[in-house]
């Protein structure tokens, strides 16, 4: 990956106007489609399978009169007078009739009817409340329903007698699009003097601005656009703008910050750009497909709009990969020498010189090794310390409740937060989020009376406040029965009502032959609670799992790995704790502009999961793999811990400092859905970076000492490698001019050896291109192992190896494009028996690696030999152990010189 990546940055540096063009044609196009689509957002919460989601379908079908969305108007009379007197209740029948007639409204039920419906006049007689049912399901109501009922509301305030008050509310006006404020940009602000501080020019700074600022203007685009299609919830698109911000940046800081490096060690500017996208563009790779990776999981929930959030926030950061990856090498290049002007650094050790932050000062480097130092000099009390101050934020999780926001988490002065508080003063904290339980009841021969049996024994449970409404559909095949419980929305009193309404099922349905099932969007938001809760551990240990078996692939470690994962489920939970102190217990809650105390979104601890685990693995791989090379270099494990902390703390600081930043701007004015996923990562990322990875790593580096580096041989040989850090790309760079600049032999290797144990060691070869060669082993199964890494498709343990001119492994996929490597099975004559041979020959490879051609037979050697001669391959590779394979090529017109 290095190898492409430096190849991607120089060919980005030299093409950099045409990759300026691409991306603002890019941005141009998908603006004009945007336009032209229109997509809308779409708040619908749909959770298939779920019975509050099956019963709402079959009311669709059965009952569509109360299957749409609802609505309430609340009017509330002046001080000593009541919702009876003849002024008030004139007014209102005249709304009530005018809503009749509005566009998409199926029913409307006065709140003096009690025919139809019972309680909608409270207790004291100082409010009333009209019930609007539509006939469009809650995304489906254009705005301009919506407007007409706040006009109608505006007219009842105009004819109420004076001191009265009229507004309007319920499920219809419980969700408020998010919008961006200046708030936000202060986030951005912030960014930027971090950037100046740390990279020390207001030109390298503004890069890793305006390179998040493109990235999440194309991905926005393309959400709208894609929501034109499909639903995509109001949410989305701020999510994947503050992702997107914040990885934008960082991702490209972390590469900014090592071309300037370079550039102050005297590289020359392309030769800078293509290394730092090799080195630290690997990094940021790795951490952006992690990132990718946890959000989509999301899906493990199987909540199709959770899922559609974690594909369209994954896709976001996909962007902020791409965009960083090529038009930051492309203003890299238009900055050109001037980036060379940045302060030089203080002199520093010989290992901190090719440090990450891009050379930090004499003072900063000062500060970062008196802090690790003191986190590694008693390190048992650090861990302690840290640990308790961790837990100590995160115990508040143990009381961490969730549900779907409604119209308590919109601002106060909104006409719906307004009205919902006035509901639940004057009828009771229920009645903003009743139950409504259906059944078939096409058996039944006396429905009314059926419904009023089940109405009396719901009504008798604990926890109901009363029964609103009980009656068959007017095909007299399914009832409905309105539950008002007496606990809010989302109340545990509420949850356990809705469980024990379920309960009944099997005696309701023995007894009076009615399938009950509990629906309504109460019902719903706590269906879709407790699925996501459900889904959380499973979610967890994937992506424990994962971080385990990616970190151990970069560290090649045990210790370091479960250290690691570890670490980032205490920044999980430290999250949790913060985000139930601030939404639950109210600790700083007027500071941050929470509207009301209460549950959390429930979707809010996956998500912050998802996305703090990229996070986390991100300055994991920037700090520990810094030690590791510094490790492997010394082999001092306690001096490593210090070198390598002081060359990437700088950056990792600047980067967290940036991701808290932005995430905090969402929080005092942000959306309602926003709000507690953005605080939960700004702890998150806090926590994670200073406290996790900045102190308890060094720490517990420290007391493991050598034995954090232990891997077992048998693991290590067969896992795959990630190379984080570049270190292909320097190595193919060093063998560049080895053994000459003109590379002109077709395999060079010197003291090569297997990367399996013993097979072959201390091999050196040189063979030309366009002659045909033997190699000579001793068994065939060295033989085999030799061909194999000669041909790159085994990675040699040691030594120098060059094949087609590139070094292996490290640029192992371009050998094989060019090189084919053929083992011959001795069998019975038989016609087409070098068919794959011949298939291979085809394709006119530059070089042909022949093996097993030893065991062939007078027939199969002659045969053999009439494929050779037909062939046109520059470069013949035999392999042999008897000499045999080599007589045989000898012998056809193929054979030129034969070395």
């Amino acid at each position: 990956m290095s190898s492409s990546l430096y190849s991607l940055g120089r060919w980005a540096a030299q093409q950099r106007r045409w990759v300026f063009a691409a991306w603002l044609a890019l941005l141009a196009l998908l603006g004009g489609v945007t336009f032209l689509t229109g997509g809308e957002l779409d708040d619908g919460v749909s959770i298939p399978g779920t019975e509050s989601q099956d019963a709402l379908d079959t009311l669709g079908a059965t009952f569509p009169e109360i299957s749409g969305a609802s609505a309430q108007i609340l009017a509330l009379a002046p001080e000593g007078q009541t919702v009876h007197d003849p002024q008030f209740e004139t007014a209102v029948e005249a709304a009530v009739e005018q809503l009749a007639d509005a566009d998409h409204v199926m029913q409307t039920l006065s709140p003096y009817d009690t025919e139809l419906a019972s309680g909608m006049v409270s207790e004291g007689e100082q409010a009333a409340l009209i019930q609007v049912q539509m006939d469009e399901g809650l995304t489906e109501v254009p705005d301009s329903a919506m407007d007409e009922i706040r006009a109608i509301t505006d007219d009842l305030a105009g004819a109420l007698p004076e001191g009265s008050h009229a507004s309007y509310g319920g499920e219809l006006f419980g969700n408020a699009l998010p919008e961006l404020s200046v708030t936000e940009a202060l986030g951005v602000v912030i960014a930027l003097v971090v950037l100046v501080l740390t990279l020390g020019s207001l030109i390298a700074a503004g890069m890793p601005l305006l390179n998040a600022l493109i990235g999440v203007g194309v991905s926005t685009l393309l959400i709208f656009i894609v929501a034109a299609l499909a639903p995509i919830n109001s949410t989305t698109p701020m999510l994947a703008l503050m992702l997107g911000l914040a990885v934008g940046i960082d991702y490209a800081l972390f590469i900014v910050a090592r071309h300037q490096d370079q550039l102050r060690h005297g590289m020359e500017v392309q030769e800078s750009i293509g290394r730092a996208l090799a080195t630290a563009g690997s990094a940021v790779v790795f951490a952006g497909l992690t990132v990718m990776i946890a959000l989509l999981g999301l899906g493990v929930a199987g909540i199709p709009f959770l899922t559609t959030m974690g594909v369209a926030a994954a896709a976001a950061v996909g962007v902020a990969v791409f965009v960083s990856l090529t038009l930051i090498p492309a203003l890299l290049a238009s900055a050109g020498e001037r980036l060379r002007k940045a302060p030089r650094t203080s002199r520093r050790s010989p290992r901190a010189k090719d440090d990450t932050a891009g050379g930090a000062s004499g003072r900063s480097d000062r500060f970062f090794r008196g802090w690790v130092r003191a986190a590694t000099r008693w390190p048992v009390v650090t861990i302690v310390v840290v640990l308790a101050g961790v837990i100590a934020v995160a115990a508040p999780a143990l009381h961490l409740r969730l549900a779907l926001p409604d119209a308590a988490s919109l601002p106060e002065e909104d006409p719906a937060r307004v009205t919902y508080e006035l509901v639940e003063e004057h009828f009771g904290e229920g009645f903003n989020g009743p139950l409504i339980v259906t059944g078939s009841i096409l058996t039944s021969t006396d429905p009314l009376g059926l419904m009023d049996d089940l109405s009396s024994e719901i009504e008798a449970l604990e926890g109901v406040d009363e029964v609103l409404m009980a009656t068959p559909n007017p095909s007299a095949d399914t009832g409905i029965i309105q539950v008002i419980p007496e606990g809010a929305p989302d109340s545990q009193e509420t949850k356990e009502l809705v469980h024990e309404l379920r309960a009944m099922h099997d005696r309701i349905e023995a007894e009076y032959n009615f399938d009950l099932s509990v629906t309504g969007f109460t019902a719903i938001g706590i269906d879709v609670s407790e699925k996501l809760g459900a889904a959380l551990l499973p979610f967890g240990i994937v992506v424990a799992g994962l971080s385990l078996v990616l970190l151990t692939m970069v560290f090649r470690s045990i210790a370091v790995p479960i250290k690691a994962t570890v670490g980032y489920l205490l920044s999980v939970a430290a999250a949790f704790g913060a985000v139930a102190l601030v939404f639950e217990d109210g600790v700083l809650a007027g500071a941050l502009g929470v509207a009301r105390l209460g549950p959390v979104l429930s979707f809010m601890p996956i998500v912050v999961m998802g996305v703090l685990f990229g996070l986390a693995m991100d300055y994991q791989v920037f700090l520990v793999t810094r030690m590791r090379e510094d490790y492997v270099h010394s082999g001092n494990a306690r001096e490593s811990i210090e070198t390598g902390f002081v060359g990437a703390a700088k950056v990792v600081t600047a980067a967290a400092v940036i991701m808290v930043a932005v995430f905090v701007a969402f929080v005092p004015e942000g959306d309602a859905n926003i709000k507690p996923i953005a605080l939960g990562l700004a702890v998150g990322v806090f926590v994670d970076a200073f406290l996790v990875r900045m102190t308890l790593v060094p720490a517990v580096l420290a007391l493991l000492g050598e034995k954090a580096w232990w891997i077992p041989a048998w693991l290590d040989r067969r896992m795959p490698s990630f190379d984080v850090e570049g270190e292909g790309i320097a190595h193919e760079l060093a063998l560049a001019d080895w053994p000459s600049p003109d590379n002109t032999d077709a395999v060079v290797a010197e003291d090569l050896a297997s990367s399996a144990p013993g097979v072959f060691t201390g091999v050196d070869l040189a063979i030309p291109r366009g002659q045909t060669t033997a190699i000579t082993a001793e068994s065939p199964e060295q033989l085999t192992e030799l061909l194999l890494t000669v041909a790159g498709r085994r990675a040699p343990g040691s030594g120098r190896l060059k094949t087609s001119g590139f070094v292996v492994p490290e640029r192992a996929s371009a050998v094989r494009r060019r090189v084919a490597y053929v083992h011959i099975v001795d069998d019975e004559p038989r016609p087409g028996r070098f068919s794959v041979l011949e298939a291979v020959l085809a394709e006119e490879p530059e070089t042909l690696i022949l093996d097993g051609a030893d065991d062939l037979g007078a027939a199969g050697a002659a045969s053999l030999q009439r494929v050779l001669e037909n062939a046109h391959v520059p470069t013949v590779i035999v392999g042999t152990v008897t000499g045999r394979a080599e007589q045989i090529v000898q012998q056809t017109a193929l054979a030129g010189v034969l070395v």
